[in-house]
C-alpha cells in the first residue's frame, strides 16, 4: 500500500469548555455577526435583504439573526410536542463513532437523550468508544415548516417562488403589494430559492431536523452545490428537570470560515491536516482552527438563533448539553449557480459526491420561469424588475455556456443520438453528478437489477477524464432534449434580453446569434473531445473481455509516497526496442504506452502520461485535450523532470496545492474503470521534490484570496456598496452571560446505580424488538 501524508487524529471537544474565553485569548477567532429581531423591526425587508446578501453573499461572512424564540409558539417548537406528535416515527440515528445507522423512533430517541449525554464527562470525553449517535437529516415536521414560513423572512426560506406576505422581523415597513404584478396577479419578482423553478418531482427536499447530545457532531464541510446553509435551534435543554430526569444547557458550537479563504482552507486541510475537506469525514480539533492561517468565526448557537452560511464556507458543528434540535435547509441563487457550475461541481465529481440540486436544471426552468415574467414587464420599470433583468441575464450566459459545451464538432456532428426525455433522473453512474441533456451510455453494459435495466451512464466530464466503463468505447450519445429546441430557446431569450434596451447596440454584439458564439470559442467543446477520444480509444468487446485493470497507468515519478523511498543507483539497463508506431515513451516517467493514453506535443516530439501531467504540472486531460495545439511542459521551459531541469533556461513547474488522492472504487459503478489517470495517487512525491513548501503554497493561496477580495471590493464600491461592517445597532457581540457558558459536566449522580447505568449502550429501541431486521442491530 502506498504511503500517505500524516493525517491529524480526531479529537473530542471537553464538555466544560468554556468557548468565550477560548475565543477571547485566540487572536484568528471572533464571533460572528449578530442582529436581532427586534432591530430588524426597524427596517423594512428589503433592507433586511440587502444586509443578509452583502454580509453572507458579498463578504462570504456569516450572519446570525436571534431572537425567533420570542416570537414563536414555544409549545410548538418543544421536545414534548415533538415526543407527543411523532413518539412513534422511525428515523435512523447515526452512531458516530461505530459510523453505523440503527433505527430508533423519535420518543425512544428524546428519552434515552438525557443518559447519552451524561454518559460523556470530562474524564472520559477523550475515549473513542463513548457512544454518540446522532439523529440527522430527518424530516421537519410540517407544522414546523408552515410556522417557520410565517416568522422568517420569505427570502430567505425554504424554496421560496415569491414575495409573501409574513409576520417575522423586518416585516413591519413591507407591503408585498407594492410589487409589480402580471396579468394573473402574480408578483412581478425574483424568487428567494431557484430550486421552486423546476417542478415539484425534480426538486430536491432538503429542510431537515438534527437532534443531537452532547457529543454529537457534523464533519468540517461545505454546503452542497455551494448553496446558501440556513440552521435554525428550535428547542434546547434549559439544564432544568425534565420527566423526573437531570439535564444541562443545550446549545451548539460552530467553527466557520470565510467564502474567500476556501483554496487557503482546502490546502490546509491536505497538507497540514491530512485530510480532504471535500470528503466531509473529519472533525478537525480546536487547535487545528487556532493555529489556521485564515481566521474562525465562532458561533455560540441557542435557541432562537438563525445561522446564515455563506456558499463555499467550510464549517463544522458541535453539540452539547442534554439535547438540541435544528431546523436546517439550503437556498440557491444565481450566486451560488455561479460558484456551483465554476468550482463545486467539478470538486464533487473528483470525490464522486451526489449532485441532488440538478444545477443545469435550474438554470434552464428559471430561465424559461423569469421569460415569461419579462415579457409582462418590458414596459415596467421599477427596481424589482431591474433586478429581474440582471439575474436574467447572467443565468442566460451560464446556459450559453452549457450549450457550447455539448456543442459536437462541425466538421463531424453526430447524425445517431438517442432521445431519451428529460426527467432529471439520469446520474452518471461513475461521479453520481446529475445529467443535464447530453451523456454517454454503454450498450453492452447494460444488466438487470432489481427487474429494471440498470445502464452504464457516463457523463462527458468523466469519459475525458479517462473514467468509464471496462468497454472504454463504443458509446452512445444520448440527449435529453431536441438539440433544435434547446437552441431556439436560446435564440428565444437572446431576442428577449435585446429587446429590453433597444437604443443600446452593444446588446447585439453581447448577446450573438447561437451560431456566432460558437464560431467564437478558442477552445473545443467537451462535447467534440469525446468525440475524438472515443475515436481514438480502443473498445473493449464485453463478449471476449480483455484484462482491462482500474488504474493500470504505471506513473512512478509522478504517483505516491512509494516513490519517495530512497533510491539505490541501478544498473542502467538498455531498453526494449518496442517495433510499433502506436506506442510511446512518456517525457517524465520513461513508461511506454499507448499513445490514446499521452498527451502529443504540437511543436515537438515529446510524449506526456496524462497522470504526468495531473500531478506533476496539475494539468487535467480536459485542459489539454481542449486546445488545438498543445504545447509541452518543455517547450513552455516549465517542464520538472530530470533531463529538462539541467536546462539552464527552464523554470520548473512547482505544485500549487496538495492531492491526497482519493478511491473511488468505492463509491463509483463497480463496472467502472480509470484508464488515464490513477486519481488515488497523490503528488505529495512531487511535493517533496520540490521541498514541499507547506507554508509557500498557503501564502500564495492567501495573496490570490486577498488579491480577489480587492477586487471584489472595488466593484462593490462602484456599484454604491460601501465595504464595511453592518451598523453598530445590528450587531450583538456573543458574550459571557447568556447561558450557554462553560459546563461543568457535573449532571452525573454519586451512586453506584447511575454509575452502572452510565456505562452500559443505550438499548435497541423496545417498539422495533417485534422486527426481526433490528434484533441484531449490537453486531
Amino acid at each position: 500500500m502506498p504511503a500517505h501524508r500524516a493525517r491529524l487524529a480526531f479529537e473530542p471537544m471537553p464538555p466544560d469548555l468554556d468557548i468565550d474565553y477560548v475565543v477571547d485569548t485566540t487572536e484568528n477567532f471572533q464571533f460572528a455577526d449578530r442582529v436581532t429581531c427586534d432591530s430588524l423591526d426597524r427596517f423594512s425587508l428589503e433592507q433586511f435583504e440587502k444586509l443578509a446578501h452583502f454580509q453572507v453573499v458579498l463578504t462570504g461572512r456569516p450572519l446570525v439573526v436571534e431572537g425567533f424564540q420570542q416570537r414563536w409558539d414555544k409549545y410548538l417548537f418543544s421536545e414534548k410536542w415533538l415526543r407527543e406528535k411523532y413518539s412513534s416515527k422511525i428515523e435512523d440515528v447515526r452512531d458516530l463513532s461505530k459510523k453505523n445507522n440503527r433505527p430508533f423512533t423519535i420518543g425512544h430517541y428524546l428519552k434515552s437523550l438525557p443518559l447519552l449525554s451524561k454518559k460523556i464527562t470530562p474524564d472520559n470525553y477523550m475515549d473513542k468508544t463513548c457512544q454518540r449517535l446522532y439523529m440527522k437529516d430527518i424530516d421537519c415536521p410540517s407544522e414546523w415548516q408552515e410556522n417557520l414560513e410565517k416568522l422568517i423572512p420569505p427570502a430567505l426560506f425554504y424554496l421560496n417562488d415569491s414575495p409573501k406576505p409574513f409576520s417575522g422581523p423586518a416585516s413591519s415597513d413591507t407591503n408585498v403589494s407594492s410589487y409589480p404584478k402580471s396579468s394573473q396577479g402574480e408578483p412581478l419578482a425574483l424568487a428567494g430559492d431557484l430550486m421552486s423553478s423546476l417542478p415539484p418531482s425534480m426538486r430536491a427536499e432538503n429542510l431537515m431536523c438534527y437532534i443531537g447530545h452532547e457529543g454529537t457532531f457534523t464533519p468540517a464541510h461545505q454546503e452542497m452545490c455551494a448553496s446558501l446553509g440556513h440552521n435554525i435551534m428550535v428547542d434546547a435543554s434549559d439544564g432544568t428537570p425534565e420527566n423526573g430526569q437531570d439535564t444541562d444547557p443545550g446549545s451548539s458550537i460552530w467553527f466557520m470560515t470565510q467564502t474567500k479563504d476556501r483554496r487557503v482552507v482546502s490546502e490546509y486541510w491536505m497538507s497540514v491536516l491530512g485530510h480532504d475537506i471535500d470528503i466531509e469525514d473529519y472533525f478537525a480539533p480546536m487547535h487545528a482552527w487556532a493555529i489556521a492561517p485564515f481566521k474562525t468565526w465562532v458561533v455560540k448557537q441557542k435557541p432562537g438563533d438563525l445561522i446564515l452560511v455563506p456558499p463555499l464556507a467550510a464549517h463544522q458543528v458541535w453539540n452539547r448539553g442534554t439535547r438540541t434540535i435544528k431546523v436546517a435547509w439550503n437556498r440557491t441563487t444565481v450566486d451560488t449557480l455561479e460558484l456551483a457550475l465554476g468550482e463545486a461541481l467539478p470538486h464533487a465529481r473528483m470525490v464522486c459526491r451526489d449532485e441532488q440540486y440538478k444545477n443545469k436544471a435550474i438554470v434552464f426552468f428559471t430561465l424559461e420561469r423569469y421569460a415569461k415574467m419579462l415579457r409582462q414587464a418590458t414596459k415596467v420599470e421599477h427596481p424589482v424588475v431591474d433586478e429581474l433583468w440582471a439575474v436574467f441575464k447572467r443565468l442566460f450566459s451560464m446556459f450559453t455556456d452549457i450549450l457550447l459545451s455539448e456543442t459536437f464538432s462541425r466538421k463531424t456532428p453526430e447524425k445517431e443520438v438517442e432521445y431519451h426525455a428529460f426527467q432529471s433522473n439520469v446520474t452518471c453512474s461513475y461521479c453520481r453528478c446529475n445529467i443535464f441533456n447530453r451523456f454517454l451510455t454503454c450498450p453492452g453494459c447494460a444488466h438487470s437489477l432489481g427487474g429494471d435495466e440498470d445502464p452504464y451512464d457516463v457523463c462527458m466530464d468523466c469519459y475525458v477524464m479517462g473514467r468509464s466503463c471496462g468497454c472504454i468505447s463504443n458509446l452512445k450519445w444520448v440527449e435529453q432534449f431536441h438539440w433544435k429546441d434547446l437552441i431556439d430557446r436560446y435564440e428565444t431569450w437572446r431576442r428577449l434580453i435585446i429587446s429590453s434596451d433597444p437604443a443600446n447596440k452593444s446588446l447585439k454584439s453581447d448577446y450573438p446569434t447561437f451560431v456566432v458564439a460558437r464560431g467564437k470559442a478558442a477552445t473545443k467543446t467537451i462535447a467534440e473531445i469525446c468525440q475524438e477520444q472515443m475515436a481514438r480509444r480502443p473498445w473493449n468487446d464485453p463478449k471476449k473481455p480483455k484484462a482491462v485493470k482500474k488504474a493500470e497507468i504505471l506513473d512512478t515519478a509522478s504517483g505516491s509516497e512509494d516513490d519517495s523511498r530512497s533510491r539505490k543507483r541501478k544498473k542502467v539497463r538498455k531498453p526494449k526496442k518496442i517495433d510499433s508506431e502506436d506506442v510511446h515513451r512518456c517525457h517524465v516517467c520513461f513508461h511506454f504506452e499507448v499513445n490514446w493514453k499521452l498527451a502529443p506535443c504540437s511543436n515537438c516530439d515529446q510524449r506526456y502520461c496524462y497522470g504526468s501531467l495531473f500531478r506533476a504540472f496539475e494539468i487535467p486531460p480536459q485542459a489539454v485535450m481542449e486546445k488545438y495545439h498543445w504545447l509541452c511542459p518543455k517547450c513552455l521551459k516549465v517542464c520538472s523532470c530530470g533531463a529538462c531541469k539541467r536546462d539552464s533556461t527552464m523554470r520548473p513547474y512547482e505544485p500549487n496545492c496538495t492531492v491526497l488522492g482519493h478511491d473511488t472504487s468505492k463509491v463509483a459503478d463497480p463496472r467502472s474503470v480509470e484508464t488515464l489517470v490513477d486519481f488515488r495517487k497523490s503528488n505529495l512525491w512531487w511535493l517533496k521534490k520540490f521541498g514541499d513548501d507547506v507554508h509557500g503554497r498557503i501564502r500564495k493561496h492567501q495573496d490570490e484570496a486577498e488579491s480577489a477580495e480587492l477586487e471584489r471590493q472595488k466593484t462593490l464600491e462602484e456599484h454604491g456598496f460601501l465595504f464595511e461592517s453592518s451598523p453598530p445597532e445590528h450587531q450583538t457581540q456573543t458574550s459571557n452571560g447568556n447561558g450557554n457558558g462553560q459546563l461543568n459536566g457535573s449532571g452525573a449522580k454519586d451512586d453506584d446505580a447511575e454509575h452502572q447505568r452510565l456505562d452500559e449502550d443505550i438499548p435497541v429501541d423496545p417498539s422495533l424488538m417485534l422486527n426481526n431486521a433490528f434484533l441484531n442491530l449490537e453486531d
